[in-house]
Parts: structure tokens; sequence; C-alpha cells
């Protein structure tokens, strides 16, 4: 049993070999995989200033053009190539997305693993503010926090990571709680083994599955966020392209210029739903009964 608990490497579940080759032999999971990727790759074409025309520049003479093998996506009413707009409006929401959602999973699991592992004052305490948190609506509490500081996109991500960090907290909470009464956590207890070294060791390699699905699922939630909050006017702060901001500038346009709402609105739906059929490829892949089936 020592030799086991202290020299044997931790068993892999089947479900974690071949991630990526998992995910995508899941329909849901190749159809996910391809819209992230078109919206992913124009987003760094616009990033790196691969685009044939640039997010910011006016130019009135080609105002409210429709989609042609010019202007892909046509020009708003200052001239400015929409589809420019929309995949530089896609990089900030992802940039803001991808750095609130890393922000709310790291506080949000260690938090979620010390209430569960130690519980204690230190568990009551996280769980106190964690339902506190819970209590406000997602996006009230998102604009009431990116209304409190300058508008930055940093701080817009900062407030979109406040919203979903009691997420991770609820979701490493409960598989923690499971996992500190298993054997093989017991065992480890009784062997001298240093919390931390079974946290590393036997609780978190447990957990990874479980945070991996959040992280997609969150995500696509972030980027959403994101938009609400530039559509209500405290996100991405001008002159940046926001997919949101986009949205409401249309809103006085779209009886005579469709495709200026059309455009962003499609790239939002493209990569909230393809991230969240990602997300369920994902949970398929990472799922052991799923093993022999594939």
């Amino acid at each position: 049993m020592t030799a086991v608990a202290t020299d044997a490497p931790v068993a892999v579940p089947p479900g974690r070999r071949g991630l990526l080759r998992r995910t995508l032999a899941s329909r849901s999971g190749l159809v996910g995989a391809v819209l992230v990727a078109l919206v992913v790759l124009a987003a760094l074409a616009a990033a790196t200033g691969a685009l044939p025309f640039d997010a910011i520049s006016q130019n009135p003479a080609d105002r409210l053009q429709g989609p042609s093998g010019t202007h892909w996506f046509g020009t708003d009413q200052f001239g400015r190539d929409v589809f420019a707009r929309s995949a530089a409006g896609a990089a900030n929401s992802l940039l803001i997305a991808v750095v609130a959602v890393a922000i709310a999973t790291v506080v949000g699991t260690v938090a979620g693993v010390l209430a569960g592992f130690f519980g204690g004052w230190s568990g009551r305490s996280i769980l106190g503010v964690t339902n506190v948190l819970f209590a406000f609506p997602p996006l009230l509490l998102a604009l009431a926090l990116a209304s409190a500081f300058e508008r930055t996109w940093l701080t817009v991500a900062i407030a979109i990571a406040i919203v979903y960090t009691p997420i991770f907290v609820r979701v490493t909470r409960g598989p923690v709680l499971s996992l500190r009464e298993a054997d093989f956590v017991r065992a480890a207890t009784v062997l001298g083994f240093s919390p931390l070294r079974t946290l590393a060791r036997h609780v978190l390699p447990n957990i990874a599955p479980i945070v991996i699905v959040q992280i997609t699922l969150s995500l696509s939630w972030a980027v959403l966020t994101e938009a609400s909050l530039s559509f209500l006017g405290l996100g991405t702060p001008p002159p940046a392209p926001s997919l949101g901001s986009m949205v409401l500038e249309a809103r006085v346009l779209v009886n005579v210029a469709w495709w200026t709402m059309a455009a962003p609105g499609a790239v939002i739906v493209a990569l909230v739903v393809g991230l969240n059929l990602l997300g369920d490829g994902v949970r398929d892949a990472l799922d052991p009964k799923n093993g022999d089936r594939r």
C-alpha cells in the first residue's frame, strides 16, 4: 500500500487521453471548434494588421456601402469596413474574456479547494462571500463593478472576473468535499503527506476535467457579458471597436444598412454558440463513461 500511495503515478482516466482528438470526434465539439477557429483567425488577422482595411480609419466617400468583394460585410455610416471592425471587436472581446476567465479560474479554484478541503472558518468565510456575490444578477453586478472604476479593458475584465469567480468556487468545492473522504486521500494523510502535496497529487488532477469544462462555458458567458456591457456603454472604451457597441450604433441604421447590425451580431452568435458547443465536446471527451464508445 505504501508503494502505491507514494511512488505509483496517479491513474489517468481514459477520457483524458487525446483530449483534442476525442473532442473533435463528437459532432458538437467539431462544429464548435470550427466556429471558434474562424472567429479567432479573423481576430488574429485584425490584431496583427493583416486585413486590407483598418478598423478605425474613416472614409466618408464609401459610407453605407453594402457587402461586396471589396467590403465583405459592407461599410458603416463613417465608411469604416464592417468586417475589419467586427474582427477587431472579436479580438477585444476575446482578450477581455480570456483575462477575465483566467482570473476567475485561478481565484475561484483556489478558494473552492480551500473551502472544500480545509473547511473551518476559512471555508465558511469563502462561502459567505460567494453567497453574497450570487445574490446579485450577474449582469447587474458587472454593471455596478464596471461603472465604479475607470473605463479600461482591464477594469472590464476584472469586473467580469469577479462575477464569475463564485461559479468556480461552487464547481470545485463540491467535488473536493467528496475527494476529501476518499480512501486514497485518507491514506495519503495517514502516511504523512503534507496537505499541499495531497492537493497537488490527488485532488487537483481529479477536479481538472470539471474546471476545464467550466472554463470553456465561462468563456462564452464572458464574451456575452462584455458585449452586453459595451451595448450599455460600459464595455470596451472607444475608439477600440466592440461587438456590443457596434450593435448599439447600428440600431438607427438597421432599416437602411442591415449589414451594420447583422455582421457583429453574427460574430457574437458564432463565438458564443461555438464556445458552448466546444464545451459540450470537451465535457464528453473528459467523461470516462464515453471512453469505450469512441
